[in-house]
């Protein structure tokens, strides 16, 4: 089993989207059963979840200073790949979960403010001793900001190839429980998750 963390000291900066996204994806890909799991006091990829008609992803219910057990059963169950969200700003429990992490996905807003505060976040993964991906999540059409913000960030280290636009379905597809793919699998939301889960999936192949 691989785990998938998705986490940022900044809030507002879509994780909770991307981790409900991204696990959809992986079982429309095959790369399943997946086990979605919130370690936000806020419960919002709970809530997302609760309203989902279809069975899958799956999701799971933890207690973060028993997570390594969790996952173990997790994975003792047959689960191929467990993704994590976490809060903003709770430095602890970020720092816990980031010990069961394979892989821990960044994303980031393009904008002066956001990349001003990525430096924390990339401070707890490297105490971590885990391997990151920033992806660039909630750009403007044709705002030259966003390549400027890949271009800062891969000073941090690897930036995924793909930039995720802000678009209204986004929004939309999380009210239910579903996902742009589910809702327009033939959309640019959902190309641009398609792409996306592709590269992390990929990276996460390359843990040992």
């Amino acid at each position: 089993m691989r785990t998938l963390v998705l986490a940022s000291q900044k809030g507002g900066v879509g994780k909770t989207t991307l981790a409900g996204h991204l696990a959809v994806m992986a079982e429309q890909s095959g790369e399943g059963p997946v086990a979605l799991i919130d370690t936000d006091p806020q419960g919002s990829l709970a809530a997302w979840w609760n309203e989902r008609k279809a069975e899958a992803p799956l999701f799971a219910t933890v207690d973060v200073d028993g997570l390594a057990g969790h996952l173990e059963k997790l994975a003792d169950a047959g689960i191929q790949l467990a993704i994590i969200d976490t809060p903003p700003a709770v430095t602890e429990m970020i720092r816990k979960v980031l010990k069961s992490a394979d892989l821990v996905l960044i994303p980031t807003r393009p904008s002066p403010h956001d990349l001003r505060a990525v430096g924390s976040t990339v401070g707890l993964v490297e105490e971590a001793d885990k391997r990151m991906v920033f992806v660039i999540n909630g750009a403007a059409a044709r705002a030259k900001i966003a390549g400027e913000a890949a271009v800062a960030l891969s000073q941090h280290g690897t930036v995924a190839p793909v930039t995720i636009f802000q678009r209204t379905d986004f929004a939309g597809s999380m009210i239910d429980g579903r996902t742009v793919q589910e809702l327009e699998p033939h959309g640019r939301s959902a190309d641009e998750i398609r792409t996306l889960w592709k590269y992390v999936s990929t990276q996460l192949r390359k843990t040992s």
